[in-house]
């Protein structure tokens, strides 16, 4: 991602080789314009700026030099000044019509041509395609949003000057934080919400929170990946996963650099269904005090060679913007199953990109991806450096299950229940998983909502519970599977060693050698 520092460095040697044509690709107008003033200073050539609330101005002294504020004035007025003039540069920034073969395109060829002739230059500031017969006259050149050490320097500016007027707690390991949280957007966005804060009359130290808050309302209508709303949330159990990330949260804040270390990446949570996986992602957004955004890779196949590949490369890339945040792909082995399938390659090359995606960027976008049956994931993503780990979420033990049922009870019901209940509940709920739990405890209260709170009893739970049929009986096969892959080739999220015995709690079967 080119900063400001080599963006300026380049156009020097552009200005310098008299460059016919550039385009200067960036969606933020003003830094590009600060850059290329100093550009213009530095070695000493005109250069004119064309807006269209002001028409042509001298980029260094803002002297108005041409009252047409048309942009057809301007390449006018640019032609006849290089015709009698040399080392004239112009700079043009509302362009539009110049993406294909058009009156205006045509014309600033014919405008390149003579800078060419005459040693003249212009500089096109858009964000959109240029087309090919104008972009092969020259070069271009790209200006992205600010760096976390460009950022720094833009909450300093914006911060410093109010010291001494009001309240400001933040010092360097704030100042930098706040520039970590920033980062992917531009800079006047950064300085319009510094500048929100400053208007409370005070900085504390807890503003971080707002500041994580403002940068997700200024995406809160992205393309590509979904916003979900988080509340606080509670996992029962996974004590071992819930240790993991305690010890990860710090690092998705700090400065790294200084040990060439990159954010924490993301984890794969693989597992029986319904034991918390989906629900363990909205929890690490909730705890960590981070926007959560969706991806859904079925939506990203498109009908037409390529559209799915772009598809997937806008999302990442918009995930990068918005960082820090907690991506969650749900069921990815839906997504990428197909990889070397009879889909024309698609798959695989989703696959591809996906993976250097999430090894390769440094972006603080923590992945959490849930899958049920991971004998379709491609091998590839399961190897060491892909994820930060890959944990296995396994049916609950007997003191979790004593967890989980005491946190719905907690949640879904006015009154808590005897120790005598919740013992015969953790043994009658022998092989549930979280959500049979929890669908257990939810008909008690329904319940207890229409009939009124008088009706829940022992006798109430207890056949609630008898009516549960998990899946560890419906597909007993299918859940064994799972476990068995999960054994030996994942981190346990309870924290202990996986039972090797079969959920029912029935003893393998000799297998006799013939």
């Amino acid at each position: 991602m080119p900063d400001a520092v080599t963006t300026r460095s380049v156009l020097v040697r552009y200005f310098k080789a008299r460059i016919p044509f550039i385009s200067f690709r960036t969606s933020e107008r003003a830094r590009a314009l600060d850059v290329l003033k100093s550009v213009a200073s530095e070695i000493n050539v005109p250069v004119y700026v064309h807006t269209l609330s002001k028409g042509l101005v001298d980029i260094v002294t803002g002297r108005s030099v041409s009252e047409d504020r048309s942009l057809m004035g301007a390449l006018d007025f640019a032609s006849e000044q290089m015709k009698s003039r040399q080392n004239m540069s112009f700079v043009l920034t509302d362009v539009s019509d110049i993406e294909d073969d058009t009156a205006v395109s045509r014309q600033m060829v014919d405008v390149a041509l003579l800078a060419s002739e005459r040693s003249g230059s212009i500089v096109v500031i858009t964000t959109k395609p240029i087309w090919p017969t104008l972009q092969r006259l020259g070069m271009s050149i790209e200006l992205d949003t600010p760096t976390e050490d460009e950022m720094l320097g833009i909450v300093k500016a914006t911060i410093e000057p109010y010291r001494g007027q009001i309240p400001v707690e933040w010092r360097d390991p704030e100042l930098r934080q706040a520039a970590s949280i920033l980062a992917g957007i531009s800079q006047i966005e950064a300085e319009n919400v510094l500048a929100t804060l400053l208007a409370k009359g005070s900085i504390a130290t807890t503003d971080m929170e707002e500041l994580v808050k403002a940068k997700d309302r200024i995406f809160s209508d992205i393309s590509g990946i979904e916003r979900v709303p988080v509340r606080d949330l509670s996992v029962g159990g996974l004590a071992g996963l819930q240790a993991w990330l305690e010890r990860e949260r710090p690092l998705m804040t700090a400065d790294l650099r200084e040990r060439n270390l990159r954010p924490p990446r993301g984890v794969l949570l693989v597992g029986v269904p319904g034991c918390g996986k989906s629900l363990s992602a909205k929890a690490i957004a909730a705890s960590w005090k981070l926007p959560l955004f969706r991806l859904d890779l079925a939506n990203i196949y498109g009908q037409y060679l390529g559209q799915s590949e772009s598809r997937l490369k806008d999302a990442l890339a918009t995930a990068d913007h918005v960082a820090p945040c907690v991506l969650w792909i749900d069921e990815i082995e839906k997504g990428l199953a197909g990889a070397g399938g009879s889909d024309s390659g698609t798959s695989t090359r989703l696959v591809g990109h996906f993976l250097f995606w999430l090894q390769e960027a440094q972006s603080r976008v923590f992945v959490v991806a849930t899958a049920n049956d991971v004998s379709q994931l491609p091998p590839e993503l399961l190897r060491r450096g892909r994820f930060d780990e890959i944990f296995f979420v396994d049916l609950p033990y007997e003191d979790e299950r004593r967890e989980i049922i005491s946190l719905y009870v907690r949640r879904n019901l006015k009154a808590p229940i005897s120790e005598a209940l919740l013992g015969q509940l953790v043994q009658q709920s022998d092989g549930f998983a979280g959500s049979d739990l929890e669908a257990g405890v939810r008909e008690v209260a329904k319940d207890a909502f229409l009939k009124g709170d008088d009706v829940v009893n022992d006798e109430l739970f207890l056949r609630s519970f008898r009516n549960i049929v998990p899946l560890t009986k419906t597909n007993p096969e299918r859940i064994e599977a799972i476990r068995a892959w999960g054994r030996d080739r994942a981190v346990p999220a309870s924290g202990r060693l996986a039972s090797a015995e079969p959920a029912d709690g029935t003893k393998p079967r000799r297998v006799v050698l013939t």
